[in-house]
């Protein structure tokens, strides 16, 4: 079984339902998973994608903030949901697929501006949140499971526009980086994007507020795809959609994909 899965944050899936459409449409992934669809699960406009053949739903959704959902053309059937952190946010679902695979789709915080968690509640929780989901797989380590998402940490040097400005800069932080780097650790996660491109500057995300995001580029990849040990050698074609940046009112995250062949 050959399939394509792609994840974006979207940024309001009603407000960009649209551009969801668009990508159905243009690349065809046999799955996609978005983050932070700020959406109830029953306001996900499913009526257009199904008639796009993505007729398959699972999702967690919020009333205009966070919400998850994973989208296929394959059927899949509802694997679970967990409240990392106990913060009562629509962040993780799982779902599976007919030969046995799991997909995790998980919008990890944002953290805040203030690396401290003394002094920001909000990074505290995001590196709270990276403990748990560390120790849910520490516990329940799994097998032919894909974990994506917009994971809020851009872990490596060459994933960040400058290492050393943003060494104080929330997403780029050695205690995200090295909470980030536990709980890959804890599943034995492969990173599927950085084993099919090892090396060289790649972005997933830029900020709105850079009026040229596209010279500037100052960008972060915060946008992931991992693998458990057992499949990861399955995967291939990554890449990630830079000119998805470019549309009209556009997510500041663009899609990153990965093909396997289970």
């Amino acid at each position: 079984m050959s399939f394509t899965l792609a994840t974006w944050n979207i940024n309001s899936v009603r407000l960009r339902e649209g551009l969801v459409a668009r990508l159905l449409q243009d690349e065809a992934p046999d799955v996609l998973c978005l983050q932070e669809c700020k959406s109830p699960v029953d306001k996900i406009p499913m009526e257009a994608f199904r008639a796009l053949g993505y007729s398959h739903i699972v999702a967690r959704g919020q009333k205009g903030y966070n919400g998850v959902a994973i989208l296929s053309r394959l059927p899949i059937v509802e694997a679970g949901a967990q409240d990392f952190a106990s913060l009562g946010h629509a962040r993780h679902v799982a779902a599976r697929l007919e030969n046995g695979v799991t997909i995790h789709n998980v919008y990890v915080p944002a953290g805040g501006d203030i690396p401290d968690r003394n002094e920001n509640e909000k990074f505290g929780q995001k590196l709270d949140f990276l403990t748990e989901m560390r120790d849910f797989f520490r516990w329940d380590r799994p097998d032919r499971a894909i974990l994506v998402g917009d994971l809020n940490i851009a872990p490596r040097e060459d994933d960040v526009w400058n290492h050393k400005a943003l060494l104080k800069i929330v997403s780029h932080t050695p205690v995200e980086v090295e909470h980030l780097g536990a709980a890959q650790a804890s599943g034995g996660w492969v990173d599927v994007t950085r084993q099919d491109i090892p090396v060289g500057p790649l972005y997933s995300w830029w900020s709105y507020r850079s009026p040229d995001w596209n010279t500037a580029d100052k960008g972060r990849r915060l946008d992931h795809i991992w693998a458990t040990p057992d499949i990861s050698n399955a995967a291939h074609g990554s890449r990630i959609l830079r000119e998805l940046r470019g549309w009209e009112q556009p997510s500041d995250h663009v899609p990153v994909f990965a093909s396997f062949d289970l």
